[in-house]
């Protein structure tokens, strides 16, 4: 997964000249949090957050204050071939909500961590229409295939598999995400091939 798969295009903008006042009537229209500071080329040149412009907003009725004055000059950016997990772990990391998308110096969108979490849904399957499976295999190889193999053998329509964190050193414990099903029958044939079934959501 890439950013530019799942970044919003349709980015609102203002330049620097605009007040406080007008950037945060901006964000309340369009309901957004973020806002890219632009120039007349949509060359990105800040970025500015509601609760940077709330925290200036009475200062700014006292003096004349621009978004100039207080935007972020050197954002930390995105571009548009980045992988969403680094795009992820830097929001994480910074703890920020979102991140400017630049290709050659324009703005090409915004990555926001609603949009994040959008994609790694929807590419894991995590929704209404899916089943989910965990089951623990032992530290050998050859049993993970052995558990598709039931899985397709009685009709299960793999959407992704997700390795999680063992619980205790009994096997390695895996997150299998289906196409909405009866897991009835997996269960089952998992079972009689000694495959420990930990959760079976259908």
């Amino acid at each position: 997964m890439i950013v530019k798969r799942w970044m919003t295009t349709k980015v609102m903008t203002v330049q620097k000249e605009a007040s406080i006042q007008e950037a945060l009537s901006i964000m309340k229209q369009a309901s957004i949090r973020h806002l890219p500071v632009v120039n007349h080329d949509q060359k990105l040149i800040g970025w500015v957050t509601d609760a940077d412009l709330r925290g200036v907003l009475i200062a700014s009725m006292l003096e004349e204050l621009t978004l100039a004055d207080v935007m972020i000059r050197k954002p930390i950016v995105a571009s548009p071939d980045l992988s969403m997990d680094e795009a992820a772990q830097i929001m994480l990391e910074k703890r920020i909500g979102g991140l400017p998308v630049v290709e050659e110096g324009k703005l090409v969108g915004v990555i926001t961590v609603v949009d994040v979490l959008s994609g790694f849904i929807t590419t894991m399957g995590m929704l209404p229409y899916s089943s989910r499976l965990d089951v623990e295999v032992p530290f050998e190889e050859g049993f993970l295939s052995k558990v598709l193999e039931v899985i397709e053998k009685n009709d299960g329509k793999v959407v992704s598999l997700c390795h999680m964190p063992p619980r205790g050193e009994a096997g390695d414990v895996y997150s299998i995400r289906m196409k909405k099903c009866d897991l009835s029958p997996i269960v089952s044939a998992l079972k009689r091939e000694g495959i420990k079934v930990l959760t079976g959501d259908s």
